[in-house]
């Protein structure tokens, strides 16, 4: 079963196995229909139907779209966080630039696989309400940053920590660039991405 979403954003959290399932394929039907027609044109109605359930079932959980689109964020960054550290258990000791490539490469393929992944990665294409601290790249930062740390047997510092994050920043926008030229992601500008990421976090962590 999926990590139940941030409990924040859910009006109730899933006690049995069967409200978790049906959490699960609204979940499902909002990443669907967002690939499908956009932020703008989700509504709670819609989902409600794509998943097979009645529209209480989803108002049981969620307050309008924005709770929903955030739900399915964290179970974005769930995922993505949880196959890094998979593949992290099975690197051999070979330094940090191999585990730098697993962060670009899983995201890389959940920018191609995962539906409405485009719209709804790790945050929401909405105005934040909770300020500084709903920022999703600061969030993701701070998720790498301590896989990173525990990978390399480190203690996370203010250095680190800043670098991930400027590093989680500027890999965003120049992904937005290179899915904007080609819809699988430019190579050549994936490439680049990756040794930009090589090149800058080298200051910190060789």
């Amino acid at each position: 079963m999926d990590p139940v979403p941030a409990t924040h954003s859910l009006r109730r959290a899933p006690v049995q196995q069967r409200s978790a399932d049906r959490l699960a394929r609204i979940l499902e039907a909002c990443a669907e229909l967002l690939g499908e027609s956009g932020y703008e044109n989700l509504s709670t109605r819609a989902v409600a139907a794509r998943a097979g359930v009645p529209i209480g079932s989803v108002y049981r959980f969620f307050g309008n779209k924005r709770a929903m689109a955030i739900a399915l964020a964290h179970r974005n960054l769930d995922r993505y966080t949880d196959a890094i550290a998979d593949r992290l258990a099975a690197l051999p000791d070979s330094g940090w630039r191999p585990v730098a490539d697993v962060v670009l490469d899983e995201y890389l393929a959940m920018k191609r696989t995962v539906p409405g992944f485009a719209l709804v990665d790790f945050g929401v294409p909405s105005p934040p309400e909770d300020g500084p601290a709903a920022d999703p790249n600061r969030t993701v930062a701070a998720r790498l940053t301590e896989l990173l740390a525990t990978h390399l047997g480190r203690t996370p510092d203010a250095a680190l920590e800043r670098a991930v994050l400027v590093a989680v920043e500027a890999t965003d926008a120049l992904t937005k660039l290179a899915f904007r030229t080609d819809p699988a992601g430019d190579p050549a500008i994936v490439e680049e991405i990756r040794a930009m990421m090589q090149a800058y976090l080298a200051r910190v962590l060789d």
